[in-house]
């Protein structure tokens, strides 16, 4: 791995995290704009179509056995529950709130490949990972005026981004990526449904400043899967991840511009706590590989 490959990572992953904020804007305005689960169905629909036809070129199966191995039920499923949960709070909470919440989604996934993978996990990543959840109660702030009890939302599609991403990791070899993406976003479809029957809401019809935040929303989400795979292939995971966090930066200048947000100091210390948490665990797990590796 060189220099340069770590650097055009860095770069596709700074890339991705700006085009994900993008999309965070577009599926905000149009939750708001519409049922959220009438946005998470036709988001579904029409992103199932375009991987699967993304999936056909690359010569990836979609309808095979594999897509029914419970890594990748327990991934799909676990793509459509944060989904559903992800889209309503953005249509209830600010975005930044939403977007600060989510930087724990490492600290989470940490700690639960630790819990259910046996992962070795040392004091002080578990010192890191209670500091980073210390700063998600400083962005919620539960009974204070500007508690959002809709946070708890965000919260939970963190932990359900927990199982997608462990799941990930056991997943069989001869599933592909774009197999994975198609069966995750065609879930969204009977999610949304579900979602919208039991909030009791109908259909609404779509207008055209509807339709460009949907389109957005899907340019920019495929743009940004696009980018985050490559810079994942590209660059050491080590030194792309971290990168991530870059994410809550162009949400803070995005929602700042379209939608007047202001985060106060309290968001603003709770998701530097929350970040970097993040960022020592990320830098401890660069140190653990480093040493479990053999010497020449």
């Amino acid at each position: 791995m060189t220099q340069t490959d770590n650097s055009r990572g860095a770069a596709l992953m700074v890339g991705s995290m700006a085009a994900f904020a993008a999309e965070d804007l577009f599926l905000k305005r149009a939750a708001i704009a519409l049922p959220p689960g009438q946005v998470i169905a036709m988001l579904g629909a029409v992103g199932g179509l375009c991987f699967w036809a993304i999936a056909a070129f690359r010569g990836e199966a979609i309808l095979s056995r594999a897509a029914l191995s419970r890594p990748a039920l327990i991934r799909t499923l676990s793509e459509a529950g944060a989904t559903m949960l992800y889209i309503t709070a953005l249509a209830l909470i600010p975005l930044s709130i939403n977007a600060a919440l989510l930087q724990a989604s490492p600290l989470v996934v940490t700690m639960a490949a630790a819990l259910f993978l046996g992962e070795q996990v040392g004091w002080r990543r578990w010192t890191a990972i209670a500091v980073g959840f210390v700063g998600v109660l400083i962005i919620l702030r539960p009974g204070t005026e500007g508690w959002e009890p809709a946070g708890l939302l965000t919260v939970l599609c963190v932990i359900i981004l927990a199982a997608r991403d462990l799941s990930t990791r056991i997943m069989p070899a001869s599933i592909g990526t774009f197999q994975l993406t198609t069966w995750a976003y065609l879930a969204l479809v009977p999610a949304g449904l579900a979602l919208m029957a039991l909030g009791g809401t109908a259909p609404q019809s779509v207008d055209s400043t509807k339709w460009l935040d949907l389109s957005g929303a899907l340019v920019t989400g495929l743009v940004g899967y696009w980018a985050v795979t490559a810079a994942m292939r590209l660059g050491e995971i080590s030194v792309v991840a971290p990168f991530r966090y870059s994410r809550l930066i162009f949400v803070l200048i995005l929602a700042a511009i379209f939608l007047g947000e202001r985060p106060d100091g309290w968001m603003i210390c709770g998701a530097l706590l929350v970040i970097g948490s993040g960022l020592y665990t990320f830098w401890r797990e660069a140190v653990r590989r480093s040493r479990s590796q053999p010497q020449p």
